[in-house]
């Protein structure tokens, strides 16, 4: 079984990046955690948890394909969520994807709610993407 703990993050792709800051970040009280325009990546803290915010128009939001509510085009507003596992152990978490039938990404280095660690992306049966990530990286760890 893999050790899933609770909800790291969501990613939401954003057509109007100002009125989503708003309604997260002054109506809801996320406050703004970290930036990284060039990526097109804003994460908001709420609570334990991140909420991402990526511009349909920005480096990562253009992957994710057409605009949410774009008619005709398939567009979604929900990239991806992720998932909090600990501890990540690649190995039985592959093998018992692999059991299962489904294939995953290469372990990679990416930023959650607890800081930088280990995480891998796959799709649910619906398509949906979802990252398995492990805790932050320790002294010297980190890859």
């Amino acid at each position: 079984m893999i050790p899933i703990q609770n909800i790291d993050h969501i990613v939401l792709r954003a057509v109007d990046l100002d009125a989503m800051l708003h309604f997260y970040g002054t109506v809801l009280g996320c406050p703004t955690l970290r930036r990284q325009d060039d990526l097109g990546l804003i994460q908001l803290r709420a609570g334990r948890s991140l909420i991402d915010l990526v511009p349909v128009d920005g480096r990562i939001g253009r992957a994710g394909g057409a605009a949410p509510g774009a008619a005709g085009a398939g567009g979604r507003n929900v990239d991806h969520f992720c998932l909090h596992v600990d501890p990540f152990d690649e190995a039985a978490i592959r093998a018992q994807l692999a059991a299962a039938g489904i294939s995953a990404g290469p372990v990679e280095s990416r930023n959650g709610a607890q800081g930088e660690g280990p995480s891998i992306y796959l799709n649910d049966p619906d398509g949906n993407q979802v990252e398995l990530k492990g805790p932050p990286w320790g002294p010297g760890e980190k890859r």
